[in-house]
């Protein structure tokens, strides 16, 4: 592993990986993040702590509760989807489709390389006309898909170290590079062709914003699974190719 950058500016430092090192990494990455989704997903403890979920709303047949993660939020939504197959939703529950419903200004969302058959990297990028917690701002991310031995199936999405991702992607010169410290889908199949849908994410949007703009979370949130609820319809089912 190589360092470029002097001492003098840690902002512009990138370290230059082999690839065997990248993989080994965002492997390790991304079983942590796998295992923190899977717990957020079967937790149902409710209370004013630090380690528990506290429901903020319940809307359009959506549950929203938050967690506290030092100073930041993390935020959690679940719904039960009848008639949709965790194989349907699963095709649009990627980092890129779910970018798209974040932000529809998304300037730029495109893979980088593909580290592992079900691992990618992944650029996201808003632009200046961009919603006030996304403008100007972008992402690199890693993508891992699992599926559980109980048929549970798991997409998760997180930045790469600042540093990492430098080396793979220079910063573009206008444009604030965001954290997506946590985030990711736990799709568990139910009865009847239906699924349950946990969707995680915590942001850090590297940049001060008024509280308000960081509210409205919730609102896009219950838009996120809604959307690609119907992206997930539009699309066949085994059935269809039998």
């Amino acid at each position: 592993m190589t360092m470029n950058g002097s001492p003098a500016s840690s902002c512009s430092r990138s370290w230059s990986i082999s690839e065997d090192s990248l993989r080994r990494y965002v492997h390790f990455a991304s079983e942590s993040c796998i295992q923190e989704l899977l717990s957020a997903s079967d937790s149902d403890r409710f209370g004013d702590g630090n380690d528990v979920w506290k429901v903020v709303t319940l809307d359009n047949g959506v549950e929203i509760s938050k967690r506290r993660s030092g100073s930041l939020y993390t935020f959690r939504s679940r719904r039960l989807l009848r008639s949709v197959s965790p194989q349907q939703f699963i095709t649009v529950a990627n980092a890129i489709d779910a970018a798209k419903q974040w932000d529809s200004d998304l300037v730029e969302a495109r893979y980088l390389k593909d580290v592992d058959d079900n691992l990618s990297i992944i650029r996201l990028r808003f632009g200046d006309h961009s919603k006030p917690l996304f403008r100007n701002r972008e992402f690199i991310v890693y993508e891992r898909r699992e599926t559980m031995e109980d048929g549970t199936l798991v997409v998760a999405v997180a930045s790469l170290p600042k540093e990492i991702a430098a080396g793979l992607q220079p910063k573009q010169s206008n444009s604030i590079r965001g954290l997506l410290l946590q985030s990711g889908w736990v799709v568990e199949k139910l009865e009847d062709d239906s699924c349950m849908v946990t969707y995680v994410v915590q942001l850090d949007p590297a940049g001060w914003l008024p509280k308000c703009f960081v509210n409205r979370l919730n609102t896009k949130l219950v838009m996120i699974i809604e959307n690609l609820r119907k992206l997930a319809q539009s699309c066949p089912t085994e059935a269809d190719h039998t």
